[in-house]
C-alpha cells in the first residue's frame, strides 16, 4: 500500500484488502460507487428528515398540492434531458479526445430542451388550472429548474472518468445549504411558495458548483464547442431514449396527477408521503449501474462471456437488494409512518406496504436498461416503457375511483412489473428476458 491508497481500502481486513488492492479496474468502480453512495446516503438521511419535517409542517393538503405541482412539471422533464445521459457518457468513454465537442453539443441540446419543457409545463397547467394562481406559480418554479440543469452535462464527464466525487461535492454543497434554509423556513412559519423558491435556488446553486468542480479538475466550460453533425448524431441515437424517458416520467408521476384530477389534494398528500419512504432507495440501482457501466461497455467490445456474466450478476444482486429492503419495511409500514409523520398521515401506512414492492421491478428495470443501451436497442426501451405507461393509466382509471390513493399504489406496482418484464414480447430481447426471470435464482 502507498499513501495514494484510498482510506477505505486501508481500513479493510487484510484478507479482503489483498483480494482488491491489485485489481485497479474493480477498485476504480468501488471508489466511484463509494462516493455516489455516500452522496445519496447523506441525501437520503438528511433529505428524508427535512422532507418529512416539511410534510408535517405543511399538513396533508398543502403537502399534496406541492407534490402535485412537482409531479406535473416532471411530466415534461424528459424534454430537458432528451435521453442524452447514457449516450454522451458512452461516447466520452469511447472517444475522450472529443470531450469538449460532446459536452458543448449536449449542453446546447439540453438548454433548448429545458426551455421547451418550461413552456409546455406552463401552457398545460394554465389550460387545466388557469384560475389557481398558487398552483401555476408552484409548477412554474418547479419547471424553471430545467433550464439550469443543462449544466449537468459536467456530471457526464465525471461519470465517464469514474470521478464522481466532484459531482458529490457540488451536489452536497447546494443540498446542505438549502436543507438548513428549509429548517429556518419551518421555524419562521414560511408559506408554501417560499419552499418552492428554495427548490429552484438549490438547482441553480448545484449548477454553479458543478462548473467550479469542473474547473478544479483543470477544465473549463469556455472550451466547449458544438457542431451540428455531433448534435444530429446525438439526437439520432437519443430520441428513442427521449421517448422512453417521457414515458418513464409519465408513468412514474401520472399517478399523483390523476389522483389530483380524480380526487383531491388530501389523497395526493397521503400517497406522496408513502412514496417518500418507498422511493428513497431508488438511487441505489442508478449508482450501481452508472459505476459499472464503463466496464460493461468495454467487455461488450472485448469479451462476450464476461459481458453476459457481469450482467447476470448485476441482475441477481439487484433482485435481492430490493427484496432485502422491501420485506422488513413492509411489515412495519404503519409504525414508520406514525413515528415520522404523525397521525394525520396514518392512511399512508398501508399504501407504503404495497408501494414498496415496486422497487423490485425498478431495480431490475434500471439494470436491464444498460443492456439495451449497450446493444443499441433504445427503441425497445421506449416500447417497454410505453407498455408500462398505458398499463398504469388504465389501472389508475379502474382503481382510483373506488380505492383512492391505495388504487394508485396497486396500479403502480403492477405496471412497473409489466414494463420491466415486457422484454419477453420482443424477439431481439426474448432470450435476455429469461435472464431477468431467472435473476433471483442464478448469478452465473
Amino acid at each position: 500500500m502507498t499513501d495514494q491508497t484510498p482510506l477505505w481500502l486501508r481500513l479493510m481486513p487484510s484478507f479482503m484488502r489483498v483480494q482488491l488492492e491489485h485489481r485497479a479496474n474493480l477498485l476504480s468502480i468501488l471508489h466511484n460507487s463509494g462516493w455516489l453512495f455516500a452522496d445519496k446516503i447523506l441525501r437520503m438521511g438528511l433529505g428524508l428528515f427535512v422532507g418529512l419535517w416539511v410534510a408535517r409542517y405543511l399538513g396533508v393538503e398543502q403537502f399534496g398540492l406541492w407534490n402535485y405541482s412537482i409531479a406535473f412539471a416532471s411530466l415534461f422533464s424528459a424534454f430537458s434531458t432528451l435521453g442524452l445521459d447514457a449516450i454522451v457518457i458512452r461516447e466520452l468513454v469511447k472517444h475522450p479526445e472529443r470531450q469538449n465537442l460532446l459536452l458543448g453539443s449536449a449542453f446546447l441540446l439540453k438548454l433548448v430542451g429545458g426551455s421547451v419543457a418550461l413552456l409546455i409545463s406552463m401552457l398545460a397547467i394554465y389550460l387545466l388550472h388557469g384560475g389557481e394562481a398558487e398552483t401555476i406559480w408552484l409548477v412554474a418554479l418547479a419547471a424553471a429548474g430545467f433550464l439550469f440543469q443543462s449544466v449537468n452535462v459536467v456530471d457526464f464527464y465525471f461519470q465517464s472518468k469514474l470521478k464522481s466525487k466532484f459531482t458529490v461535492y457540488a451536489n452536497n454543497a447546494a443540498f446542505l445549504m438549502m436543507a438548513l434554509v428549509k429548517i429556518l423556513l419551518i421555524i419562521n412559519t414560511a408559506p408554501l411558495i417560499v419552499f418552492a423558491w428554495i427548490g429552484l435556488l438549490e438547482v441553480l446553486l448545484t449548477s454553479g458548483f458543478l462548473i467550479v468542480a469542473y474547473k478544479a479538475d483543470n477544465h473549463s466550460v469556455s472550451e466547449w464547442q458544438y457542431h451540428r453533425c455531433v448534435i444530429f448524431d446525438l439526437l439520432s441515437e437519443s430520441w428513442p431514449l427521449l421517448l422512453a424517458a417521457l414515458a418513464v416520467t409519465l408513468y412514474m408521476k401520472v399517478d399523483m396527477v390523476m389522483l389530483k384530477e380524480m380526487s383531491d389534494d388530501r389523497n395526493v398528500g397521503i400517497y406522496a408521503a408513502a412514496t417518500r419512504f418507498s422511493e428513497v432507495w431508488y438511487f441505489l440501482p442508478m449508482i450501481i449501474v452508472s459505476s459499472i457501466a464503463p466496464t460493461i461497455i468495454r467487455y461488450h467490445a472485448t469479451n462476450s462471456d464476461l459481458y453476459l456474466s457481469n450482467l447476470r450478476k448485476l441482475y441477481f444482486f439487484m433482485v435481492w437488494l430490493a427484496i432485502g429492503l422491501s420485506l422488513p419495511l413492509s411489515f412495519f409500514s404503519d409504525e414508520i409512518v406514525r413515528l415520522f409523520l404523525g397521525s394525520q398521515f396514518a392512511e399512508s401506512g398501508p399504501i407504503l406496504a404495497i408501494h414498496l414492492w415496486a422497487s423490485l421491478a425498478v431495480f431490475l428495470g434500471v439494470a436491464s436498461s444498460q443492456y439495451l443501451i449497450v446493444e443499441q436497442l433504445q427503441k425497445i426501451s421506449f416500447y417497454r416503457t410505453l407498455i408500462g405507461l398505458v398499463c398504469n393509466i388504465l389501472l389508475n382509471l379502474m382503481f382510483i375511483p373506488s380505492m383512492g390513493a391505495m388504487g394508485a399504489a396497486v396500479a403502480t406496482v403492477i405496471s412497473y412489473f409489466v414494463a420491466t418484464f415486457s422484454l419477453v414480447f420482443f424477439k431481439a430481447t426474448r432470450n435476455h428476458a429469461f435472464y431477468l426471470l431467472q435473476s433471483p435464482f442464478t448469478r452465473k
